[in-house]
């Protein structure tokens, strides 16, 4: 019927404008939920138009695998743990670069004629080439991420001598391999090596970054999976697919410089590693022994949060951990009815990825308003009668601001250690993911609350209900 290819532009449209919608609710904590499910609705849209187009399936054939993806990804979306997001995520984007890889791949296999002659031009050869290197990278990039998260290879940095020059040497080879395959699209002994090539800068690029810089590598390799889904929409000559591409590859890339700069980094300097790397580190924070600290208890901690006036929450990957945000909610809860002021400071690199506080806290059902940005709140912690730090590390270590010797001198922190008192919450005195100790334990108005979060917090909220 000639009103088909019409209803499927039409479609296209509306799924594009859907996906922009999204992407940009997306960027505000309280539009961020409906913003997602605008990109859902999306995204099914441009699958189901782009199965009509394509004529491979019928449409209950469509519906009947849309059903099937669907209940898989609600079944991981309530069996993985919050603490496990950053590894999915690092999932996602490395399924994301193989499609490419494989579509790319699969196009240029189409284009060819059983006597080796070639009739793919040359702007879809050239996207076509760039979607799998993009992808490739991405693929064994993003598992790499995953293994270090997951503990499956050691999350600090993996580094050996000569290796930006092997690096160096592997992406001219591929560079060579991709100029000789457009010179010569019958060879196609040159797209085996640009897909081995890739695969292979993958893991060479992300082994030297430490664990401290996976937020960064993680939004980095998103943006990457935008990039080669935007080249292989080029190849497939899909519109919809060439916006979504380069809305996730945009935006990731501006999150990434939000990141670095969180950091006071160069993207560069991410890349080459070393950031996080735990045997030069430790030589510049000193060791657990240099540190005194002074100890509080449940029932201390709860008698001086109820003397407060004003509380300012500093979530970290520590309380993830141990699943403690509704312990939170409920402890801010009861500070509130005793008109204490509760609010949360969020760093832009809380966690293992971008936002990951954001997340976590949400669940929990806690205020959108009460999230508040570092640079809105460091300057109310002089003024705040007690920071309270759950699980976080190097995001509120003073070094930064003090020690030109420190692996993180530089990068903007949480003035938690300018409140009046400050108390931590964390199992032990281990390291964060740079590797170094954080002198504010041993401040003269910090308190070291010892034990799993939402087991001691459950105590402080006990005592409370007593107060």
């Amino acid at each position: 019927m000639e009103f088909i290819p019409v209803l499927i532009k039409l479609a296209y449209l509306v799924s594009s404008i859907m996906f922009i919608i999204g992407i940009k609710m997306m960027g505000k904590t309280p539009t961020a939920r409906q913003g997602n499910l605008y990109s859902a609705v999306a995204m099914l849209i441009a699958i189901v138009a782009t199965l009509l187009q394509a004529k491979l399936f019928s449409l209950p054939e469509i519906f009947a695998c849309i059903l099937v993806g669907t209940l898989i990804g609600m079944y991981y979306a309530k069996k993985v743990a919050m603490t496990k997001i950053p590894e999915m995520v690092a999932i996602f984007n490395g399924v994301g670069g193989l499609a490419s890889v494989l579509v790319s791949a699969a196009d240029y296999w189409a284009n060819m004629h059983e006597k080796a002659t070639v009739t793919i031009d040359i702007i879809t050869l050239v996207s076509a080439i760039l979607g799998i290197i993009i992808g490739a990278i991405t693929f064994t990039g993003s598992y790499i991420a995953f293994a270090k998260l997951n503990g499956t290879i050691s999350g600090g940095s993996i580094s050996f001598k000569g290796q930006h020059l092997l690096n160096l040497v592997v992406a001219v080879a591929m560079i060579g391999a991709s100029v000789m395959l457009c010179i010569d699209p019958t060879q196609a002994i040159y797209l085996y090596v640009i897909v081995f090539l890739g695969l292979l800068l993958g893991v060479l690029t992300v082994i030297p970054i430490g664990g401290a810089d996976m937020p960064v590598v993680i939004s980095l390799l998103n943006s990457y999976s935008g990039i080669a889904a935007c080249m292989t929409g080029f190849v497939l000559q899909n519109n919809v697919l060439i916006i979504t591409g380069a809305l996730v590859g945009a935006s990731g890339i501006i999150l990434t410089q939000i990141m670095c700069k969180a950091m006071n980094r160069s993207l560069m300097n991410v890349l080459l590693g070393g950031f996080g790397t735990a045997p030069a580190a430790a030589g510049a924070g000193g060791s657990a022994s240099d540190i005194v600290v002074k100890e509080v208890g449940a029932e201390e901690a709860a008698m001086i949060f109820d003397s407060a006036s004003s509380v300012i929450i500093v979530p970290g990957y520590g309380m993830a951990v141990s699943q403690a945000q509704h312990i939170v909610r409920e402890m801010t809860e009861m500070l509130e009815k005793k008109n204490i002021t509760v609010k949360y400071a969020i760093h832009p690199v809380a966690g293992r990825m971008p936002g990951h506080m954001n997340v976590l806290l949400a669940e929990a059902n806690i205020p959108y308003d009460k999230l508040i940005e570092m640079d809105d709140i460091n300057e109310e912690f002089a003024q705040t009668d007690v920071a309270f730090i759950i699980g976080a590390n190097d995001v509120v270590n003073p070094a930064a601001r003090s020690n030109p010797a420190s692996p993180i001198y530089g990068m903007p922190i949480l003035n938690a250690d300018k409140a009046r008192t400050v108390i931590v919450s964390k199992r032990g005195m281990n390291a964060g993911y740079a590797g170094i100790e954080n002198e504010l334990f041993g401040y003269p108005n910090c308190l070291m609350l010892f034990g799993d979060a939402k087991t001691t917090l459950t105590k402080v909220v006990n005592e409370l209900k007593e107060m």
